[in-house]
Order: C-alpha cells, then structure tokens, then sequence
C-alpha cells in the first residue's frame, strides 16, 4: 500500500435486490487513519454499504479495494484473510447471551484459536479496561448489563484483535443522550489509540459531527456529498441541508404509508 493510497475504495458499486435497487454507483474513499462517517435516511444504503465490504453481500458490478486489494469475487480464502483486518461494532451490540462478557469480547480469538482460553481471558480484561469497564465485569453475562454497558462490551469486542479498520453500525441507537455520548467519545478514543481507520453509518447528527473527520451523504443508493466535517453546514446541498437539520420540508421526501 502506498502512502497516499486509501485504506477503502469504492468506485460505481452496485446492488439491487430484484427490481429494488439499493447501491447506484458508489464511490467511496476512506484513508489510513481517517475516520469517515456515512450518513443518510432509512433504506438509503448505508448498511448494505458496509455489508458489501465485508463480503457478508456481493455488490452486482463495482469495485472495492482494501488496502489496494481487489475483494469484489475474491476466493472464501482470501476473503477470511481480508475480514481479519476488519472490527465491527454492531448496532444492537449482538452479544451471546449464552456466554460470559469475557468469552463475547474474545469470541474470535477463540474461534480461531489464536488464543487459549486464559489468554483469552486477559485480553478481555485489557480491552475491558480501554473502554472504561472492570474484569469484574468480564464475569456477567450481557442480560445482566445495562444497554450502555452492553454497548461498551461491544466496543471492547470489535477491537479485541487489534483490527486495523473499524465498522461501527448505528454506536448510538438506543442509548439516552449522555451515554450516546459516552460512546461517541470512546470511539473518538479507541480509534486513536489503536490507530484504525474507521467506517460509521449513522443517522445521528451528534454522532456524526463528534466522531467524523469527514461525512459523506448517501441519498437513493448515491454519495451526493462528501466533506470535512466542519464545511457541512455550509455543504450548499439542499438534500444534506435538510438531513442535518431534520426539516420535514425539502427536496427528501419520507414515504408514508396510508
């Protein structure tokens, strides 16, 4: 990877479910070290967005690049070896309810047995401890946690094998305003410490403009706006103006059903 190439790059990804289309053309940039937040209504693209750089979906026609690698119909093999690079803060924390906080955190250093499970254990502890939680706390099982709390062990799990680009989907649904703010700072914090680069789909404007070294907007499967974060006020795009201020009236209009 060279210096001034991105750690992500979409260019005009595509994909439709049936008649529905979904993705028009993305084009994407995410540089090493960046933290780019994805905003935009329901049913826009943002998470089907980020489910095509997984692999979890395949984009129709397109291309995205990791690292200046191609993972657009990439062998299994090498997809496995891709999502080893990949973090992903889930928006409803998706926690086993079956397993002990510690055992979630390094669920995936044990499915892979890079770890045992006393290794696993204190790994736990020291990510625990990056996102404000105790190794007390590893003992619990997430129905005994708080949402917040559930929130931060999600957190601590998306950066348990160190990953090197972070996708954190919606971090504060859910959560009241102090501590969607909680998390909003502790992405800020995480991400620098472990120097990822980060890929954030929200509809919270807080969220966005506290965490976001740039926006992008995403409108009827298109970017139709990408910025540093400070010029989105001044964006002079109608769309995005009446996103990021939440007006009834504009040229977005909200389907409703009779």
């Amino acid at each position: 990877m060279t210096d001034n190439q991105p750690k992500l790059r979409l260019r005009d990804v595509r994909k439709a479910f049936g008649p529905k289309v979904v993705l028009d053309g993305i084009d994407l940039d995410v540089g090493v070290g960046e933290s780019l937040v994805v905003i935009g209504g329901s049913g826009s693209g943002k998470s089907v967005t980020i489910k095509c750089i997984l692999g979890l979906l395949e984009a129709d026609t397109g291309s995205i690049h990791v690292d200046g690698e191609e993972v657009v119909g990439i062998a299994s093999r090498d997809r496995e070896r891709i999502n080893r690079k990949f973090g992903m803060l889930f928006q409803s924390a998706a926690l086993f309810d079956s397993l002990a906080v510690w055992e979630n955190v390094s669920f995936g250093l044990l499915a892979e047995k890079k770890v045992n499970r006393d290794q696993a254990k204190e790994i736990a502890a020291s990510k625990l401890a990056q996102v404000g939680l105790s190794k007390e706390v590893g003992e619990f099982f997430p129905a005994e946690l708080s949402g917040g709390m559930q929130k931060r062990v999600a957190l601590a799990r998306a950066i348990a094998a160190d990953p090197e680009i972070i996708f954190f989907d919606e971090p504060t649904t859910g959560l009241d305003p102090i501590m969607a703010d909680v998390i909003n700072d502790l992405i800020v914090k995480i991400t620098r410490e472990v120097g990822a680069t980060a890929l954030s789909i929200t509809h919270d404007m807080v969220s966005a403009r506290k965490i976001a070294d740039r926006i992008a907007m995403i409108y009827e499967g298109r970017i139709i706006w990408s910025g540093p974060t400070a010029e989105i006020d001044r964006s002079g795009n109608e769309h995005v103006d009446q996103f990021i201020h939440g007006r009834a009236e504009g040229p977005i209009k909200m389907a409703v059903r009779a």
